[in-house]
């Protein structure tokens, strides 16, 4: 069997793209939305999060990330 020989990454990869492929974008992230339930009162949270940090703190954050190599996927 082929899933044998992948390892979760790919096994991830090809699913994401069966569905991409069956549902469209749209569809996929709808379906996807179905198994993440998440937990907690958000709104609630980012105001606890967002009255922590200046607004020096967020240009700071957003510049750091700006100058941060990201990973690229291999194929």
């Amino acid at each position: 069997m082929r899933d044998r020989m992948m390892n979760p990454s790919q096994i991830r990869s090809a699913g994401l793209a069966a569905l991409s492929k069956a549902l469209g974008p749209t569809g996929m992230a709808r379906f996807i939305q179905q198994f993440e339930l998440g937990t907690g009162n958000y709104t609630k949270d980012r105001s606890h999060w967002l009255n922590q940090m200046s607004i020096e703190d967020i240009f700071s954050g957003i510049n750091k990330m700006r100058n941060t190599d990201l990973p690229t996927e291999k194929k």
